[in-house]
């Protein structure tokens, strides 16, 4: 999808393609990226129920492709899969099927122990290869530093300035430490609150 982006919210953006503005669920690092007024590219992936049509944007087709296929495991639906894509980045994914990694996995909401289990023997053959070696640290875990700037991106995209968005970060980074592995939606979500309460 190409156009012009009309608004960027916690979790959506809406691009205006030929006059009409088009809401997409995406993700935070895609929501970083994304400027109100300026013109966007986006890999999208459309998801057709009986009563829906939903439409989900990417940062590139390396993502939207791995939301495909993480949808082809049992009990994984485009709302699971993109919590995970929210959680880790592809590579991290890769390499947590990969290697078995049962911990990084359940740290997406709504993966329990049986579920990464289930999504490792049915992805393992298929999902491919991590690109990139593992960051120094636990494999697979989300870094502070990862949930700074994607939050950071996410608010100076909401169009608040860099200086408030330091501010909004340092108000929840004792909410960060308390998590052990950053939730990055619900830091931006609280950041807001923080920001609209100053």
């Amino acid at each position: 999808m190409r156009g012009t982006v009309h608004a960027v919210g916690v979790t959506t953006a809406v691009v205006e393609v030929g006059g009409v503005g088009l809401e997409m669920l995406c993700t935070p690092d895609t929501l970083a990226g994304l400027r109100v007024g300026q013109q966007a590219m986006l890999p999208t992936s459309m998801v057709v129920r009986e009563d829906s049509l939903t439409l989900f944007g990417f940062v590139d087709d390396d993502e939207r492709q791995l939301f495909e296929m993480l949808q082809t495991a049992s009990g994984v639906g485009p709302k699971l899969a993109q919590a995970m894509l929210a959680c880790h980045r592809p590579d991290t994914l890769r390499r947590a099927v990969a290697t078995e990694d049962v911990k990084t996995l359940t740290r997406v909401p709504g993966i329990g122990q049986k579920g990464a289990q289930r999504l490792i023997l049915e992805l393992k053959d298929r999902i491919g290869p991590a690109d990139s070696p593992a960051p120094a640290g636990a494999p697979g875990a989300v870094r502070t530093a990862d949930w700074q700037v994607q939050v950071h991106g996410g608010l100076v995209g909401l169009g608040w300035s860099g200086r408030d968005a330091d501010r909004a970060i340092a108000a929840v980074a004792p909410d960060a430490d308390a998590m052990g592995v950053p939730d990055v939606a619900q830091l931006l979500r609280a950041a807001l609150r923080a920001l609209s309460r100053a």
